[in-house]
């Protein structure tokens, strides 16, 4: 079962279980996710899809439960905090309850945002991170934390199998157009000829994971041996400014655009690069696309659709 499996990853996810002849549930209520991201998928007999809310119980049959259901995004996190928040706490409460009953091994997508605006760069597992609590961007990083917690006393109290992978910037085609991350913002601003938004002096740093790498670690991390629980950093730490990145974007399109600098948004964190050593060692795991290719991939698919 994959929770937000009509999402950006979630989608991607839903196909790769299928190449692998795996039967697959997607559970979306799409606050945030697209039916269209799945609709190529329903004619497979092995796919089923249900719209369904994981801050309600849900009762299925399953022996893995990939639990990626959560608005990522800030514009969309920030929309309805309190829903982000429910979504991430009693998402998590509900589907480690199903685990339990059906002693599935349950995987949490949980994020890089859990480290907060860090203090120590690039950020290890180890690092307890640095987050406001009570900011505009606390939906989503204290709710992720909250599920953290949630799956490790479920794994010390209930002796469940439980992995939990951290998200690094993620990026990829059936991005939302308008989901407000750097990536498809440039993307799609330079493909309209609109000024590239830049926040900030453009100096802060990301690191960028093209979608199908992240994918395979997802499923390395749900088969690896069950002592191993994370959690575990995935992305690229390759890492590039807003500049450099909007440098490129111009580049692959041939855009004309110009550069547009904008004040930071409040907690934005400065640096965002994963150590990915842990997840190199335990699962013979790092990412193989680089940037540009990733990007031209991306820029493709945006092309395709309207925007």
């Amino acid at each position: 079962m994959v929770t937000g499996g009509a999402g950006f990853l979630g989608s991607h996810l839903c196909e790769k279980l299928l190449s692998q002849d795996n039967d697959v549930l997607c559970v979306d209520n799409y606050y945030s996710g697209n039916r269209d991201n799945i609709a190529h998928l329903l004619a497979n007999p092995r796919f089923e899809l249900m719209r369904h809310d994981v801050t309600f119980p849900l009762y299925v049959e399953v022996d893995e439960i990939y639990n990626l259901a959560c608005p990522a995004s800030p514009i969309h996190y920030q929309r309805d905090p309190v829903q982000t928040t429910k979504t991430s706490v009693h998402g998590a409460i509900n589907m480690l309850g199903l685990a339990k009953r059906t002693n599935a091994r349950i995987l949490q997508a949980s994020t890089s945002e859990v480290y907060g605006d860090p203090e120590i760069h690039p950020q290890q597992e180890w690092y307890w991170g640095n987050v406001n609590p009570i900011g505009i961007r606390s939906c989503y990083d204290e709710g992720k934390r909250c599920a953290e917690t949630l799956f490790f006393d479920y794994y010390r109290q209930h002796g469940l199998e439980i992995k939990i992978v951290r998200i690094f910037n993620t990026y990829g085609p059936r991005m939302h157009p308008n989901d407000g991350r750097v990536v498809s913002n440039f993307i799609v601003q330079a493909l309209r000829g609109e000024d590239i938004t830049i926040y900030g002096d453009g100096t802060q740093t990301r690191s960028f994971c093209y979608v199908d790498d992240l994918i395979d670690g997802f499923v390395r991390m749900m088969a690896s041996p069950g002592q191993f629980v994370g959690p575990v950093n995935m992305g690229n730490p390759g890492e590039f400014t807003m500049l450099e990145l909007a440098e490129s974007v111009l580049r692959l399109t041939q855009s004309k655009s110009k550069l547009n600098f904008m004040p930071l948004p409040k907690d934005d964190p400065k640096q965002r690069q994963p150590d990915i050593s842990l997840a190199t060692r335990e699962l013979n795991w790092k990412p193989t696309i680089p940037l540009e290719d990733g990007l031209q991939k991306t820029i493709e698919y945006f092309k395709k659709i309207a925007i």
